[in-house]
C-alpha cells in the first residue's frame, strides 16, 4: 500500500509512521480530510473523537458523509472507511470532550493531536493538556464563511488575523498565562458573511494541511514558523 510513499521518504520513515498514534478531535469537514490523509500516509494508530451523527447538511463538505450513512455515528462511519483503506488501528470515542472527561483522551497515549473541533473551550483544554504532557498539537481555526483555500496557512496562533476563533482563543490563553507558541491552521481571508455558510474547498484543505504538519514533523521535515 505504501510503496509510492516509501519512494519519497524511505523504509525507516514508513516504520516510524506506523509506530505513531494520532488523536483527531472532530470528524467534520476538517477532521474527516485530516483523518483520510493521516491514514493514507501510513500512521499506525488513530484515536477518533466525535459524538455527532452524519446529517444531510454535511453532504456539501464532509468526506465521510454520504446519502447512505445519514443518521449513523460519525466515528463508526469513519472506522468503516479506514478499514477499506488500510490496517490502521482505530480507537473510537463517541463523546463531547470537556473538563470532566478530557483525561480519557490522554490515557490512550497519543503522539500528536489534530484539533478539528469547533468548540473554543475544548480547543483551550486540548492545548493546555498538550502543553502539560509535552504532546505536539496543531489546532485548526474557523473554515466557515470563506471561499479561498489558497489563503490558508500553517502558522502560529499569535500571528493569526481576521479569525474570530483565533482571537478568542489567544485571549483565553493569555488570561490563563499560557504563552507557549501554538501551531495552527488559519486563513488570511476575511469572513464573507455573518451566517455559517460553508463549502468543501476550505475545510478539506485545512484538514490536509493539519495532516501534513504531523506527517512532515514525524519524518523529519520540521515546519518552522518565523
Amino acid at each position: 500500500m505504501l510503496d509510492r510513499l516509501e519512494l519519497l521518504i524511505g523504509k525507516d520513515n514508513i516504520k516510524l509512521l506506523e509506530s505513531k498514534t494520532v488523536l483527531i478531535i472532530g470528524l467534520g469537514g476538517v477532521g474527516g480530510h485530516a483523518l483520510e490523509s493521516i491514514v493514507r500516509s501510513g500512521i499506525g494508530n488513530v484515536i477518533i473523537v466525535d459524538k455527532d451523527i452524519v446529517d444531510i447538511t454535511n453532504l456539501n463538505r464532509q468526506l465521510i458523509s454520504t446519502k447512505s450513512n445519514i443518521g449513523q455515528n460519525k466515528v463508526d462511519v469513519a472506522q468503516s472507511r479506514i478499514k477499506e483503506i488500510s490496517n490502521t488501528k482505530v480507537i473510537k470515542i463517541k463523546e463531547f470532550i470537556g473538563t470532566n472527561n478530557i483525561d480519557t483522551l490522554f490515557n490512550k497515549k497519543p503522539d500528536y493531536i489534530i484539533d478539528a473541533c469547533d468548540t473554543i473551550e475544548t480547543k483551550y483544554l486540548l492545548i493546555k493538556e498538550a502543553i502539560k504532557r509535552n504532546i505536539k498539537i496543531i489546532s485548526v481555526m474557523g473554515t466557515a464563511k470563506k471561499m479561498h483555500p489558497e489563503l490558508l496557512e500553517i502558522t502560529r496562533l499569535d500571528k493569526t488575523s481576521y479569525d474570530p476563533i483565533a482571537k478568542i482563543l489567544r485571549k483565553k490563553l493569555r488570561d490563563n498565562h499560557i504563552n507557549n507558541k501554538i501551531m495552527c491552521i488559519c486563513s488570511k481571508e476575511r469572513p464573507l458573511v455573518k451566517e455559517m455558510g460553508s463549502n468543501s474547498l476550505v475545510p478539506s484543505v485545512a484538514g490536509i494541511l493539519a495532516a501534513s504538519y504531523v506527517i512532515n514533523d514525524i519524518v523529519g521535515d520540521k515546519y518552522e514558523s518565523n
